[in-house]
């Protein structure tokens, strides 16, 4: 798998939203590149987790409409007569 690579605004608001968490959840004071290169650790070693279950929660749901369209075409058969 490649690097998960986020876009500077989205890293900056990511970084934000964590540097809030951290001050209101644990009264921890996390400044500037700081909270970034946290952001790109969590990335780096949870983000391919995120990432496969995405993988796999796509998977099962095409798995499920082949199922449908498999169902729906079977639907579709004629008796055969003789």
């Amino acid at each position: 798998m490649s690097r998960i690579d986020l876009p500077m605004p989205t890293r900056e608001a990511l970084a934000g939203a964590l540097r809030r968490h951290l001050k209101n959840e644990l009264d921890l004071e996390v400044k500037g590149f700081d909270a970034l290169f946290l952001l790109d650790w969590i990335t780096e070693h949870a983000g391919p987790h995120f990432y496969n279950q995405g993988l796999a929660d796509a998977q099962a749901l095409v798995r499920k409409k082949a199922d449908d369209f498999v169902e729906a075409i079977s639907h579709l058969e004629q008796p055969a007569r003789y």
